[in-house]
Parts: C-alpha cells; structure tokens; sequence
C-alpha cells in the first residue's frame, strides 16, 4: 500500500513538470520577434523603428530584430506578410503608402484582407528643401523659377507614389509648373544626391533638418497643418498660398488571422514604447509626432485611409490600368 501511495503522488508531481515545457512554447513570445523597416538603415524611419524595437523587447521579454526591406515605396513590409506566419513573429512597419500603391500599381497584397493592423505609433514631417545654390531662396521664388521654366524643376523623393512624391506633385498641380522628378529608396539616399549636387531640391522626411541648421541646405517650406517647431519662421505651404497639407500615421501590423491574444500582447507592448523617454526622445529628433491608435481604431483608419488614396489617385490621372 505505501508502494502504491508513492507511485501515485510521483505520478502526480511528474503531470505538472511534464505540462511545463508546453505552456512554456505556447507563451507568446517565446522567442525574438522580427520587425521589418520596409526603409535603409540611415534614416529616420531606421532609427524609429530601432528605437521602438529595443524598447518593445523589455516588454516582450524577447529581442525584437530590427530587418530593413527597402524599396517599392515602403510596401516590402507588407508583401513580406504574405509569407510570414501569423504568429506574431514578423511584424511590420505600415507606411501610408500601402493604402495608395494598390490604386497605382498591381501589388501582391491587399492592405485590408492581407494584414493585421496591430497599432498606430506616430507620423512623418515633410518639407521641401533645396540645395544652398539653388536659383530660388523662397517656396514662392522657387514656383516662379518653375513656371518660367516648363519642366525643367528637378526633385528627389522617397519613390514613386509615396507621401512626398504625390505631395509635392499635387503642390506642383495647384501652383501651375511641372516637374522631374528623381525617385529615391528613402531620405537618407536623397540627401546624397542633393548635397552631392545631383538634384537641386528634396521633398521628404526631416533628415534635412541638421542640414538645414548647418547651412547646407535651404528649407523652402513645410507640408503639415502647422509650422515645424525647428523652423517658426518657415511658412507651410498652404500659408504660402497653395492649399497642400500631407499627414502621414504609421504603426505596426502583422499578416491576417493572427490570434487576438497575440495581436493584443504585440499592441500592449507597443503602446507601452510610447511612454519611454528614449522613444520620446527619438522622435523628437525626428520631428515625429505621437499619434496613437488602438488596434480596432486603426484597423477603421485603415479602411477610410484606402478610400481616401483612391480618391487621390483618381484626382491625380494616377490609377493603375486593369
């Protein structure tokens, strides 16, 4: 009987240690979690999208890799979804620029059935900068000097069909020039080009800014709603009389059909990040506003965001021929 007993309660301490290894590999995450910068290393968009990865690993509890996919406008991250498991394992970051490619171009991904809108984080700040020799010191000088010059007005942007491109081109519309324009994988690649002489003016994101503060460049004008903190005395271009305003949110999203326990353990940890002093700091650097969207909001933004681009593209002649 004292056998038996003793079989029995080793049995019973064995069940509990034998169970362990496996709420061990269903705890999500158990292992590092890729995050995929659909821009080069260099940027502003890099150094963001690092900075929100090392500070979601504390939370997570695992390293989050930080793998750049330039290229394509910013959509590499999204078609990298279509292979990826949705396991909560790679996510992505989701630039504006998914929501408009697929009314521009045929694209392996549908931004609303093809993926997981996990959070929304912050936003990117545009301006349009020229080279210190260029022939125009002002955004009005600089529409003059095009409109004399049918065209001739050179500019490198972050790719065809991203938010600088088309910003800059309905600016171009409304103010009554043309341009050509220099497509480019991101900032980082444009600014080579322009402080190298290549092209004399840049519409994209504020790696411009040192630059600008160093006298090597010249910023014309800026695209948000209001001025940049930066440069008070650098007017928006719908205060210089052409009514162009580009916001751009971006956030974290992984494939469809993840498992909304894991969609909300990625969205939490997220969200945390935004109250970390080195993120905060970061985009600060950046120019990057905290803009802050839950899971099922972004998700909504998502769909009026798709339709919105349509219009755009619609309006601009830019739709993509069946």
């Amino acid at each position: 009987m004292t056998l038996n007993r003793r079989t029995v309660l080793a049995a019973g301490l064995a069940t509990p240690l034998l169970a362990a290894p496996a709420r061990a590999q269903d705890r999500f995450p158990s292992r590092p979690v890729t995050l995929v910068c659909p821009w080069p290393t260099g940027g502003s968009s890099d150094a963001v999208m690092r900075a929100f990865g090392e500070s979601a690993s504390r939370h997570l509890g695992v390293p989050v890799v930080v793998e750049n996919k330039p290229g394509v406008g910013g959509t590499l991250g999204a078609t990298a979804m279509l292979q990826a498991k949705p396991d909560g394992y790679t996510v992505t970051q989701l630039p504006l620029g998914i929501y408009r490619l697929p009314h521009m171009q045929k694209m392996p991904f549908d931004p609303l059935k093809d993926l997981t809108h996990i959070a929304c984080l912050t936003g990117y700040t545009f301006g349009i900068a020229a080279a210190p020799d260029a022939p125009y010191k002002t955004l009005k000088e600089m529409v003059a000097w095009a409109r004399a010059n049918p065209g001739k007005l050179t500019y490198g942007h972050t790719g065809t069909g991203t938010t600088p491109h088309l910003a800059f081109e309905e600016f171009a519309h409304k103010a009554g020039f043309s341009t050509q324009d220099v497509p480019y994988k991101g900032s980082a690649e444009i600014l080579q080009a322009i402080l190298g002489g290549h092209v004399p003016l840049m519409s994209g994101t504020p790696e411009f800014a040192p630059h600008v503060k160093a006298g090597k460049l010249r910023l014309l004008a800026t695209l948000g709603r209001e001025r940049m903190k930066a440069f008070p005395d650098v007017p928006t271009v719908k205060e210089s009389g052409w009514d162009t305003i580009s916001e751009s949110p971006f956030g974290i999203g992984g494939p469809a059909g993840m498992d909304p326990a894991v969609v909300r353990v990625l969205h939490d940890a997220f969200r945390k990040t935004l109250e970390d002093p080195k993120v905060l700091e970061t985009l600060e650097k950046f120019y990057q506003p905290v803009i802050y969207m839950g899971s099922e909001d972004y998700t909504q933004y998502a769909r009026r965001t798709f339709e919105a681009e349509r219009s755009t593209i619609e309006r601009m002649g830019l739709t993509r021929k069946a």
